[in-house]
C-alpha cells in the first residue's frame, strides 16, 4: 500500500499541468483541516507567490527546506480566531488561456479586500503595485 502511494506521488509530480493552482489548492485544503504548516515542492514562481502572500498577510512565514532529496517550501498558515485568512482564490490566467491586462484594466479584487498577483516585466507584484507603477502584465490569480 505504501509503495502504491509513493508511486502515485511520483507520477503526480511528473504530470502536473498547473503547479500554481496545485499550490493554492494545497494551501486551501491544509487550512480547511486546520494544519499549522504545509510543504510544497519548490519552484521560483511558487516562492515568489508565497512571498507576496506572506507580505500581504494571507499566510505566515515562508522557508525553503529539504525533505529527502526534494526541495520544498515550508509555509506556515495563518488563522483569524480559528478561521483561515484565505477565504478563496481564483486562477485567472491558465496554461490553456493566458490573460493579459494593461495597468488601467487591472481591477480591485472583492472591493479591495483581496489581491491579484500580476506577472510583469519587473517581476511578480500585486495589482495595487502594478497600478501604482503603471505596469500591465499577466494576471496569475486572485486571492481574497
Amino acid at each position: 500500500m505504501l509503495k502504491l502511494r509513493s508511486e502515485f506521488a511520483r507520477l503526480a509530480r511528473k504530470f502536473m499541468t498547473d503547479p500554481i493552482t496545485d499550490m493554492l489548492n494545497q494551501i486551501k485544503n491544509a487550512e480547511a483541516v486546520g494544519k499549522i504548516e504545509v510543504l510544497i515542492p519548490l519552484s521560483k514562481i511558487k516562492n515568489e507567490i508565497a512571498a507576496i502572500l506572506s507580505k500581504e498577510g494571507f499566510i505566515g512565514e515562508v522557508k525553503k527546506a529539504v525533505k529527502g532529496k526534494i526541495k520544498v517550501l515550508k509555509i506556515s498558515l495563518k488563522y483569524d480566531n480559528g478561521i483561515p485568512t484565505i477565504a478563496g482564490f481564483k486562477r485567472v490566467s491558465k496554461p490553456g488561456q493566458r490573460i493579459y491586462q494593461g495597468f488601467s484594466e487591472i481591477k480591485k479584487v472583492h472591493g479591495g479586500y483581496g489581491i491579484s498577483i500580476v506577472s510583469t516585466s519587473k517581476g511578480l507584484m500585486t495589482n495595487k503595485e502594478a497600478r501604482y507603477k503603471k505596469i500591465g502584465g499577466e494576471i496569475i490569480c486572485q486571492i481574497w
